[in-house]
C-alpha cells in the first residue's frame, strides 16, 4: 500500500478515491464481491514499476456466479422487457457519467497502462463516450425486413414473412490492455443497446478502468447483473468463460494465438464469436507523396501509443525514388522523441505495458540485428524505473525475417523499397495478417486501383489509425472475423429470426 500511495503522489492523482481502497473486488450482480479464494494480485504502473492496487483474482466458481447473474438479468422483465427507448436513455446516462468523470478515468487509464494522458483522455474517454452516445441511438433503430413470399401450398393459403433481430443473450467480452476502456465500450455499448448482458474479463495489466466503469453502469441506472467484471491473472478464467455453455456469444480483441484458442473453445458450444486479432499492417508510400509528410505519417502510424496498436503500420514500403529521404527523416523523428511518464506533458512516448512485454520487444529487435537488419534509430531500452523502449527503425530487412512476419506490438518499423505498383501490392499482401493498410499518394486514381487489391479489413488513404464510430473495424485472414463499430456491431450482438405467417 505504501508503494501505491507513493505512485499516486508522484503522479498527482492522489484524489482518485476509487484507488484509495486497499483491495478491489470483482463486480458481480451490481456490487463489489470478494473472490472465492480471497486471492488478490498487484497492478503495476509501467512507468515506475510500482504497485498501484491489489485486485481480486477470480476463480472458476466466480465465473459461475457472474454468468448466473448475467443470465438472470437477461431473462428478467426488468431488462428483457425494457423498451428500446429506455435502453437508449440508460446508455446516454452512461455517456454523461463517463464525461463527468473524464479526468479520473483518464488518470486511471494512464496510471495502469502508461499511455500519454492526452491519449487516455482523447481515445479511452472522450471518443469512447461519443461511441456510447452513438450506440444509444441504435437501441431504437434495430430493424428487420418485410418479405414477399412465394409459397404455393396448400392451394388458397397466402403467406407473409418478415425478419427481426433479437439480442443474442449472455456475452463474454475479453479485451486487451492497450485501449482497455475504449475497447470495452466498443463491445459493451452495442451489446447493451441490443438488450444483451455482459461478463467482462479485462486484461490483468489494466483492470482498474473496467472496475470503475462497472460502478458507473450501476450509477447510470442499469439493472444489477447486466454488466459483470471478472479480474484475474493468467488464462484460467478466460478459458472457463469461453468454454461455458451459459455463454451465447464471445467478443474478443487480442492476439491471434489467443484468438485461435478461444475459437476452439467456442466451437464446443457453438457460441457466436467475434475475433479482432493481430496485425502486421503495411503503409505504402508512392513516389508522388512528399518524403517529409510520409515520414511524419509513418511516425504517427507506428509510434503512436508506443506501437501498441493492433493496426500499427509496422511495415513501411516506400517507392525507391524517395526511400533515402523518408528513412532519414523518420529516423530523425524517432531519435528526437522524448520518453517519459504519461503524466509528463513533455513526454512524446510512454512505457510499454510490462517488463515481460518490454523483453519480448527487445528480443525481436536483437534478433533482427543478428539476422542482418540495419538499424537507423532506436534499438535499446531506456530509463531504469519503467519499461521503455526507444522508437526503432530498420532497413535492409528481408520478407522472411521474423521482424517482418510477426506482430512485435512495440515501436518498431521496417522500411522496404519497391519499384512498381505490383511489387508494392505483393509485399503488402505477403503476410498471414490482414487487419489494416494505408496508401499514401496524391493520385486518387492510383489509390482506387490499390484498394480492392489490398487484403485487409481496413484501408486508409493518406492517413492511418483513424477510426470513426460509423466505420466498421475488423480483419481478414488471421486478423480475425466479425466487426466492431458502426452498424455492423449491432449485427454482432443480435440473432436474425425469420417469421412466416399463413392466412
Amino acid at each position: 500500500m505504501a508503494q501505491h500511495l507513493e505512485t499516486l503522489a508522484c503522479h498527482q492523482v492522489d484524489k482518485i478515491g476509487f484507488l484509495a481502497q486497499a483491495q478491489l473486488g470483482l463486480f458481480i450482480d451490481g456490487q463489489t464481491s470478494a473472490p472465492a479464494t480471497a486471492s488478490y494480485f498487484a497492478v503495476i504502473d509501467p512507468a515506475t514499476g510500482l504497485e498501484i492496487a491489489q485486485v481480486a483474482d477470480a476463480q472458476a466458481s466466480d465465473v459461475e456466479r457472474a454468468i448466473a447473474s448475467a443470465r438472470q438479468a437477461f431473462e428478467s422483465d426488468a431488462w428483457s422487457g425494457m423498451r428500446p427507448a429506455s435502453r437508449e436513455r440508460l446508455l446516454i446516462n452512461l455517456a454523461q457519467l463517463i464525461e463527468k468523470y473524464a479526468d479520473e478515468l483518464a488518470a486511471i487509464s494512464t496510471l495502469e497502462s502508461g499511455k500519454l494522458l492526452t491519449v487516455s483522455k482523447a481515445i479511452d474517454v472522450d471518443s469512447a463516450a461519443e461511441y456510447v452516445r452513438y450506440m444509444a441511438g441504435w437501441a431504437t433503430k434495430i430493424e428487420g425486413s418485410t418479405l414477399d413470399l412465394s409459397i404455393g401450398f396448400p392451394p388458397g393459403v397466402a403467406y407473409s414473412g418478415f425478419t427481426r433481430r433479437e439480442a443474442v443473450g449472455v456475452v463474454a467480452v475479453i479485451v486487451p490492455w492497450n485501449f482497455s476502456l475504449a475497447i470495452t465500450l466498443w463491445k459493451l455499448a452495442p451489446a447493451l443497446a441490443c438488450g444483451c448482458t455482459v461478463v467482462l474479463k479485462p486484461a490483468e495489466e489494466t483492470p482498474l478502468t473496467a472496475l470503475r466503469l462497472a460502478e458507473l453502469v450501476i450509477e447510470a441506472g442499469f439493472p444489477a447483473g447486466v454488466f459483470n467484471v471478472l479480474t484475474s491473472r493468467g488464462s484460467a478464467v478466460g478459458e472457463a468463460l469461453t468454454s461455458h455453455p451459459g455463454i451465447d456469444k464471445i467478443s474478443f480483441t487480442g492476439s491471434t494465438q489467443v484468438g485461435k484458442l478461444i475459437a476452439r473453445s467456442a466451437a464446443e458450444n457453438l457460441s457466436r464469436l467475434t475475433l479482432e486479432l493481430g496485425g502486421k499492417s503495411p503503409m505504402i508510400v508512392l513516389e508522388d507523396m512528399e518524403p517529409e509528410r510520409a515520414a511524419q505519417g509513418a511516425a504517427m502510424s507506428i509510434f503512436f501509443n508506443q506501437g501498441q496498436v493492433c493496426t500499427a503500420a509496422s511495415r513501411l514500403f516506400v517507392q525507391r525514388k524517395n526511400i533515402d529521404q523518408v528513412v532519414q527523416q523518420l529516423s530523425k523523428i524517432a531519435n528526437g522523441m522524448k520518453l517519459g511518464s504519461g503524466f509528463d506533458p513533455k513526454s512524446q512516448m510512454g512505457p510499454l505495458i510490462s517488463k515481460p512485454h518490454m523483453q519480448r520487444v527487445m528480443a525481436h529487435i536483437n534478433e533482427a540485428k543478428r539476422a542482418g537488419a540495419e538499424m537507423t534509430a532506436g534499438g535499446e531500452s531506456e530509463l531504469s524505473t519503467g519499461y521503455f523502449v526507444r522508437p526503432t527503425v530498420f532497413i535492409n530487412t528481408t520478407p522472411d525475417m521474423r521482424i517482418n512476419r510477426e506482430e512485435v506490438f512495440g515501436p518498431v518499423v521496417t522500411v522496404t523499397p519497391f519499384d512498381d505498383v505490383d511489387e508494392a501490392i505483393h509485399l503488402a499482401n505477403d503476410s498471414e495478417f490482414g487487419l489494416a493498410a494505408s496508401i499514401w499518394t496524391h493520385d486518387l486514381h492510383q489509390a482506387h486501383r490499390f484498394i480492392p487489391r489490398i487484403k485487409a479489413g481496413m484501408v486508409w488513404v493518406n492517413t492511418h489509425n483513424m477510426l470513426d464510430n460509423n466505420l466498421p473495424l475488423g480483419g481478414v485472414k488471421q486478423s480475425g472475423f466479425g466487426r466492431d463499430l458502426g452498424r455492423s456491431a449491432i449485427e454482432q450482438f443480435t440473432e436474425l429470426k425469420s417469421v412466416c405467417i399463413a392466412y
